[in-house]
């Protein structure tokens, strides 16, 4: 590669919108790759901007980052990914994101009949949960994201 196919660990920083610390970070998880400059310089070949971006969709759209790590290592090192490549990756994100735009439906719906209500039956209430009984269910307002108490079915 000649030295325009080459990016500082700044340059690519500035066109990315990710801090250098966040990518020094993804660098030490296997997210992306660097080489060095004869002075130490961390450089990154220009199709890491496209790596950097899907991490950065992938975390937008709730993706832990050993999730991401997973995604890319499918992705060939000894070419630059095509676009039938990354298809085939988007693909497989569609029954995270179907249970997530179901999830954040159900919350947009039961948001306004919950928050402040004032409701004086604590057996319908989706927050109400005694002995800490929606616990099993695993963490965050397990009856507003749609888990049914014990009690209610």
């Amino acid at each position: 590669m000649n030295s325009n196919e080459w990016l500082s660990i700044g340059e690519l920083s500035h066109r990315t919108g990710v801090a250098s610390s966040a990518l020094r970070y993804y660098e030490t998880q296997g997210l992306i790759t660097a080489s060095r400059s004869e002075g130490g310089q961390r450089r990154f070949p220009r199709e890491v901007l496209r790596r950097v971006g899907f991490i950065k969709i992938a975390q937008g759209i709730g993706l832990e980052l050993e999730q991401i790590q997973a995604c890319l290592v499918s992705l060939p090192n000894s070419r630059t990914p095509t676009k039938a490549d990354w298809e085939r990756l988007s693909r497989s994100w569609k029954p995270l994101l179907d249970e997530r735009v179901a999830t954040l439906a159900r919350l947009r719906d039961q948001l306004s009949d919950c928050i402040g209500c004032g409701c004086l039956s604590l057996r319908s209430c989706a927050l109400y949960n005694p002995d800490d009984s929606a616990a099993r269910y695993g963490p965050g307002a397990r009856y507003l994201l749609g888990d049914i108490p014990s009690s209610r079915t």
